[in-house]
């Protein structure tokens, strides 16, 4: 059987993973009576809670006497590391761009991967049902695209198809209507080349990706480059050119739909699991141990962002999360780094904080919500950019930004993005009344921005932006405009208490709720912080007041999620994640500790 391994990229949302939906539907992978969700790729928790993909996932469907093996990558910047690793794995890639909005800029980073490592694209311009659709455009602008990129004159001639994933249609030409996506089958085996192998050297693979399974342990996935490998054979790990550790091949696994199958062999081309060695990094390879295997090391971007991950040492640690320790946190963070490839963990002078890096505040939340929602306790800090040199050489990350709102929201998003050394670099009117502007951006900047940017624009706005690269050092850039309001006694807040505690500003916890001295408990409405007490009980007389029957009415108080507390938080405050809770706090709880602090 022939086979094709392709890759689909694209900008998050413009639709890469419902179109992996219908080429597996319409490939006869599910039976006719199964029920299939939707987004079926998606299968972490995260990415079906928040529609994004996080993880790069394999699958395959076959076409006639094809087995088309697919990778779904994220379309996210900060989960580029995921894009790059896989890239390694195919011959080819479907640039998936939505026919309104154009390449967009994570469209620009997961291209330029892609053109760089020598790959042929295939172009689908999504979303042609749309009644705003305006794919003669969005194909301009993709071939801008290609031009700015520095594509070669074989990749500029690519191949267009014109799709809508949600109806499971595709068409080479927009006059001719189609009812499925046997065009976009052709288009792939017609244009993606087949794997580029030696069928008869010695087997030669490289490890991309690690899964763990509970029977056998854990598990290689890779494309085999060279050879064959075949159930029961003893083959080699080699780092820096050497075997280090022989091991028998347990179990050989190959993609089938969603499922897992277990083969007797596998031969070059073919993307397969392989379960032979206890401990595996990303970027080992696996060769034959005859003829010792060289492969370059696969590329990953540096991280641009950094937090503290401290073992928690509230008043109320210990009470809700099952991992506490500071052994506990090592060992979690350290797994992680061995499939995480884009993330880094540095140990620090304190046994009980360490360094986290990662591509962005996305990531390192990602991580952080995975980790309670298995039970650890812990605290982060306030992220922070990583910076190059120092002194006048001193250079920092930048970020290309790029924001479609109503007109009437332009002055306010340029007002904001002045202070935070925003560069204007485009500005163009959109359809609907509706202006795409374009900034390049020091990441610091951003910090923070989102919730704001949310605010401003009523949350019609839309904010996108990836790594552009390591520019000047742009001065101070200021912080958060409100101080914080902060419990001053320790208990549970009450409603009596929080009435008066609401003029001074916007609440973060309703009454009923356990606090502590020096915890965050809302904003305060001017810059400075102020210590309150939300824990004043009314005292009982027995002298009936005029006022004794009115109604205690609190104004809702902001709910916020992990990426808002994150964006909210001050160098002087860490944030505390539990299983339950996640509570804002000064790093001096006592008042006291804070004012003496300030005055040095």
């Amino acid at each position: 059987m022939h086979s094709r391994n392709i890759a689909i990229i694209a900008h998050v949302d413009h639709g890469k993973t419902t179109l992996v939906d219908k080429l597996l539907q319409q490939g006869h992978v599910f039976r006719e009576n199964e029920v299939v969700e939707e987004r079926v790729m998606d299968s972490n928790a995260l990415e079906k809670e928040r529609g994004i993909t996080i993880l790069a996932k394999n699958t395959s469907v076959h076409y006639g006497d094809y087995k088309i093996n697919i990778v779904d990558t994220p379309g996210h910047a900060d989960f580029s590391g995921e894009v790059e690793r896989t890239m390694t794995m195919v011959d080819g890639v479907l640039l998936v761009v939505d026919a309104y909005d154009g390449p967009m800029p994570q469209t620009r980073f997961v291209l330029n991967k892609a053109l760089s490592m020598g790959l042929k694209p295939i172009v689908v311009l999504n979303k042609i049902d749309r009644p705003d659709a305006r794919p003669v455009e969005a194909l301009n602008d993709v071939f801008s695209l290609f031009v700015e990129l520095g594509a070669t004159d074989e990749q500029m001639d690519f191949p267009v198809v014109y799709a809508s994933a949600k109806k499971g249609y595709a068409t080479m030409d927009l006059s001719t209507p189609s009812e499925n996506l046997i065009p976009l089958f052709e288009t792939i085996i017609n244009f993606t080349p087949p794997p580029a192998v030696d069928v008869n050297g010695p087997f030669l693979m490289q490890v991309t990706s690690l899964e763990y399974d509970s029977y056998i342990g854990q598990c290689a996935l890779g494309r085999v480059i060279r050879g064959k490998v075949t159930n029961a054979e003893t083959i080699g790990r080699v780092v820096n050119g050497e075997i280090i550790e022989r091991g028998k091949v347990k179990k050989i696994m190959s993609f089938e739909g969603l499922k897992k199958v277990e083969v007797p062999s596998a031969r070059a081309g073919d993307i397969i699991l392989v379960a032979a060695f206890p401990d595996l990094r990303i970027g080992d390879i696996l060769s034959d141990l005859t003829t010792v295997g060289e492969l370059p090391p696969i590329e990953i971007g540096e991280p641009t962002i950094s937090m503290e991950f401290l073992v928690n040492n509230s008043p109320l640690a210990g009470q809700e999360g099952k991992f506490v320790t500071s052994r506990n946190l090592r060992d979690r963070l350290f797994k992680e780094i061995r499939s995480n490839v884009a993330l880094r963990v540095e140990e620090t002078d304190s046994p009980d904080s360490f360094k986290v890096s990662g591509r962005g505040e996305l990531h390192l939340g990602i991580l952080i919500e995975t980790m309670r929602r298995e039970g650890y306790e812990f605290q982060v800090s306030r992220p922070k950019v990583l910076f190059k040199g120092e002194g006048a050489s001193k250079q920092e990350p930048y970020e290309y930004l790029v924001i479609d709102v109503a007109e009437e929201y332009v002055g306010t998003v340029m007002e904001k993005l002045g202070p935070r050394k925003g560069e204007m670099l485009n500005m163009a009117p959109q359809r609907g009344g509706h202006v795409r502007l374009e900034f390049l951006i020091p990441a610091r900047g951003l910090l923070g921005y989102r919730s704001e940017f949310l605010s401003d624009t009523r949350g019609t706005g839309l904010l996108t932006h990836t790594f552009h690269g390591y520019g000047d050092f742009k001065g101070e850039i200021p912080g958060r405009v409100n101080g914080a309001l902060i419990s001053m006694e320790q208990g549970e807040t009450v409603a009596y208490a929080m009435v008066n505690v609401q003029e001074r500003g916007v609440l973060f916890l309703n009454p009923g709720v356990k606090v502590y001295e020096g915890m965050v408990i809302g904003a305060h409405s001017r810059p400075t912080d102020l210590a309150v007490n939300p824990c004043k009980k009314k005292h009982l007389n027995n002298i009936r007041s005029s006022n004794a029957e009115e109604a205690i009415v609190l104004t809702p108080p902001r709910l916020m999620s992990l990426e808002q507390t994150l964006e909210f938080l001050e160098e002087d405050e860490i944030l505390e994640v539990t299983p339950e809770n996640l509570r804002i706090r000064k790093k001096l709880l006592s008042e006291n500790d804070r004012k003496r602090a300030g005055k040095k």
